[in-house]
């Protein structure tokens, strides 16, 4: 299988290492001091017991990649656009494009029953120019749940976790997600098939709290969640975005107050808008909670604690340099 990685940070660079040394025809899709160590050393990644080294091929342009049977995208969720055009390189007629992308994502309406049918979310494609440039036929969806960081250029820490689960939006178990599958796990990693829809909303319940209180606060997920008045606050933003996903026929196998305590069990993690914020980045505002804000309003959902959290993130984000 080819499998190009666009996008090949921490979470992109962690899945490239892992299938390329279970032996997949890997390339690494990045830029900059990272993409110049990882050609010049190959690509390092740290965990807790071993370290190893991975050889992928690594390049800055996809047309040096070439056409691709899988594209996993693990660029930040408002990046992707911009790389729609250059991504035309790796698209053949039958390549699948992966989004382990955090939040609500662009395709989330494909196919869906119901009034909401072929929706465009215009918070995380505005004009629709994912929608229109990849095509939501191809998408597999996935979350992705492994912490890693890229602590130098060229190296990236494992930290905890190894599921990225996978799903077709059609809920169909077809041969290319089957392939996937267990292309991924021969790599080390848990990567079940599921519904896709639900686990997208299993990880923005928690996601539309934490991250916007991560940020305003700069604690990590052990403080807010032993804190009573920022456990509170999560819950009460949970409950909304539970509201939501509910409205849109999901529903949940946990109560939110075992979600918080499995918050609580990963310890002092900065979550990734928090590690955003603290390098000057940009943060996936929209697509962890403006796309969650602009759900609600299409099923007719009040949000009035995650809509005041994301105005005073906002703000926060507008006084970043740059």
């Amino acid at each position: 299988m080819r499998i190009a990685i666009y996008g090949a940070g921490a979470i992109g660079g962690l899945l490239g290492a892992r299938l390329s040394l279970a032996g997949e025809d890997v390339t690494l899709i990045a830029r900059g001091p990272h993409l110049e160590a990882m050609q010049d050393r190959g690509l390092v990644v740290r965990g807790r017991e071993r370290e190893e080294v991975a050889r992928p091929r690594c390049v800055e342009d996809p047309v040096d990649a070439g056409v691709q049977d899988t594209v996993i995208v693990t660029l930040k969720a408002h990046a992707v656009a911009g790389v729609v055009g250059p991504m035309q390189a790796l698209l053949g007629p039958h390549t699948s494009v992966v989004t382990a992308t955090n939040g609500v994502p662009w395709w989330y309406f494909y196919g869906i029953d119901g009034p909401l049918r072929d929706a465009r979310l215009e918070s995380v494609d505005p004009g629709g120019v994912q929608w229109k440039g990849i095509g939501p036929e191809r998408v597999i969806g996935s979350v992705v749940y492994p912490a890693v960081e890229v602590v130098e250029p060229g190296v990236i820490q494992h930290l905890a976790g190894d599921r990225m689960l996978l799903g077709e939006p059609s809920g169909e178990k077809t041969e290319r997600v089957r392939a996937l599958s267990a292309a991924l796990i021969a790599a080390g990693l848990r990567a079940p098939i599921r519904d896709i829809r639900h686990e997208i909303w299993v990880k923005i319940w928690g996601n539309v709290a934490f991250n916007p209180i991560s940020v305003l606060t700069v604690a990590t997920l052990d403080r807010i969640t032993a804190d009573p008045d920022t456990r509170t606050l999560v819950r009460t933003m949970m409950l909304e975005a539970q509201a939501i996903a509910e409205a849109l026929g999901i529903r949940f196998r946990i109560d939110v107050d075992r979600r918080i305590d499995g918050a609580a069990q990963v310890g002092a993690h900065r979550t990734s808008m928090l590690q955003d914020l603290e390098r000057g980045r940009t943060m996936e505002i929209d697509a962890i909670v403006t796309a969650v804000q602009e759900v609600a309003r299409l099923v007719g959902v009040a949000t009035p604690t995650i809509d005041t959290a994301a105005t005073l993130l906002r703000l926060r984000a507008a006084q970043l340099p740059g």
